[in-house]
């Protein structure tokens, strides 16, 4: 899977990794020559005295470390390059994959693991990017390079070479074998700790209403010491990488210092070669050391490139079909013995429902919770797709548009009035991308939010923080149904909008909507009898099932369940 990943998102930078590739050979093989010519210092000049020599060879050695180090920067610049533009690549294909699922993938992965996806597993894999491009080309190419210098340098120490690589190698993949499920199950507590974070600032204020702060403490304290744990233990066999690595690369040298005093004692080795040696040695080991920290960094990233790959390989069951209908122009909307069940439940949560719902008329949905009023909504718009039966909009069922061409003739108010951070005009133009500031105030004026908007100094510029929290609940349910007037659709879905509003507001937005909604479709939830009385046509829901359809007079007189509704919200003396 990771190599997949690279490969189809490292593609458009193969020229930076080119230029990284050229810039890490040219560098590595400037750094294998250098051992050589301070072995030519050595025995061509200091041991015979020769400044002449001496200063030629300091001079070529200067020219070739100052190529190297020059190499070595742009290589890690263009390297650097190559992964951030990897990292954004890879974090926009996600963001725009996970803007195409539907309620039922968003649903199944959830916010808190999206959330690490997107942003720690990217940075995982573009961190062993920016490693590899630098690393992978000097690790093999100074091991090799390294290997045949020393050899030339005296074959005869290179037993060593067969001795010490393999320990040290063998050493560094136990280890690292170790940490691969522990890396795994590191991404899994990340998810844990972000989801506990995510809820307990959500709901602050439920905390501190109901004194839970001590069992939030608590909840808290399991998420970050199981990734505490999870890390120390990680921490743990990573830290033991640098002593083995040490440890044997220490042995090894004096090994090499002993066998080589031994070899210019008897006359079979000059000095210099020994310290060329010694730094061909080191090169080696040290290209081992390179090998061994990406091989480090693999198992989070290769756990990470499959968290990664199972979103970007999940199809969003909300898609266009080959041949769209066209866009609906009416939006008459007809529900015909439609079933749904969520994934995994055990039974259906709208069963064999059917209505219709035409052009210039209100229908009011009523149910007691849990009846599949919202879900039934959600239906509509398409944000799941029936498991039987079908919607139909204009005579064609919804699954026939495209979901773009729907949503666009559909203005949706949820039960929670989701506002974005930024200012009031950018909520509004949510609905209306064009609107004029014209169209935005006659909006705010049906939803009756024009007057708190007027009365801020800055207007339709008036702030919104994140999810609205600087406005009370009924005026962010206010601003969310300006936020669909202003699109003029040709269906309007009302999901329990109007619950946080005043009986007074309430009939005030109700009056207004009717005279912009003359031609549209409106399909209202609510538990507001106010609110359901004056639909043309209601439709009553008990356990996903239609028990009553007709107006509120009718259902009053034959439908037991409508009563009882109505007469829950009856004062009596």
């Amino acid at each position: 899977m990771l190599l997949a990943l690279l490969r189809r998102h490292v593609r458009p930078y193969r020229g930076l990794l080119s230029a990284v590739a050229g810039l890490q050979v040219i560098s590595t093989l400037a750094s294998l020559y250098l051992p050589t010519i301070n072995a030519a210092i050595i025995d061509e000049g200091v041991a015979v005295g020769d400044t002449a020599r001496i200063t030629h060879l300091g001079l070529v050695m200067l020219a070739v470390t100052a190529l190297q180090v020059v190499c070595a920067v742009g290589a890690v610049f263009f390297g650097s390059r190559a992964s951030m533009g990897f990292g954004r690549d890879l974090r926009a294909a996600m963001f725009s994959h996970v803007l195409g699922f539907s309620a039922a993938e968003t649903a199944r992965f959830g916010t808190p693991t999206l959330l690490t996806r997107t942003t720690n597993d990217v940075q995982q894999i573009q961190l062993l990017v920016q490693m590899t491009s630098t690393m992978l080309i000097t690790a093999p190419i100074m091991g090799l390079g390294g290997i045949a210098m020393a050899i030339h340098q005296d074959a005869g120490l290179s037993w060593l070479l067969v001795i010490s690589v393999p320990i040290l190698a063998l050493a560094n993949g136990w280890l690292v074998s170790r940490l691969m499920p522990i890396f795994r199950t590191m991404q899994r507590v990340i998810d844990n700790i972000n989801r506990v974070m995510r809820e307990q600032l959500s709901g602050m204020r439920v905390i501190r209403a109901f004194a839970r702060e001590p069992l939030e403490r608590s909840r808290f304290d399991e998420a970050n010491r199981a990734l505490t744990d999870t890390a120390l233990a990680a921490g743990r066999w990573q830290a033991l990488m640098l002593p083995a690595t040490t440890l044997v690369i220490n042995l090894s040298s004096v090994a090499l210092i002993w066998f080589g005093g031994q070899r210019i004692d008897a006359g079979q080795m000059q000095v210099g070669s020994l310290i060329a040696f010694l730094a061909y040695f080191m090169q080696i080991l040290y290209a081992v050391l390179l090998a061994t920290f990406l091989v480090v960094l693999l198992p989070r990233a290769s756990a990470c490139a499959e968290r990664i790959t199972e979103v970007l390989s999940t199809a969003p069951e909300i898609t266009a079909p080959p041949n769209p209908a066209p866009a609906p122009a009416t939006g008459s909307v007809r529900v015909e013995r439609a079933d749904f069940r969520y994934p995994g439940a055990d039974r259906a949560v709208v069963q064999d429902v059917s209505f219709t719902a035409v052009p210039g008329t209100v229908t009011a949905i009523v149910g007691s919770t849990g009846s599949g009023k919202s879900t039934l909504i959600s239906l509509i718009g398409r944000l799941y797709d029936v498991t039987a039966g079908s919607i139909r909009v204009d005579g064609v069922d919804v699954r026939e548009f495209d979901p773009e061409d729907l949503w666009a003739t559909i203005g949706l108010v949820p039960q929670r009035g989701y506002l974005f951070s930024g200012t009031v005009a950018d909520n509004l133009r949510y609905g209306n991308a064009s609107a004029t500031e014209d169209d935005m105030w006659d909006a705010l004026r049906v939803a009756a939010a024009d007057d708190f908007v007027r009365a801020d100094p800055d207007g339709l510029q008036m702030r919104v923080a994140q999810s609205g929290v600087n406005f009370s609940g009924g005026q962010r349910q206010r601003l969310a149904i300006a936020r669909a007037v202003v699109r003029r659709p040709a269906v309007y879905l009302f999901d329990d909008a109007f619950s946080a509003l005043d009986v007074h507001t309430d009939a005030r937005v109700r009056a207004a909507l009717r005279e912009v909604s003359s031609t549209a479709t409106v399909i209202i939830v609510s538990q507001r009898i106010s609110t359901v009385a004056q639909a043309d046509q209601v439709i009553v829901l008990d356990d996903g099932r239609v028990v009553g359809t007709g107006t509120h007079d009718t259902l009053l007189k034959e439908c037991p369940t409508y009563a009882q509704f109505a007469d829950s919200q009856t004062v009596r003396a």
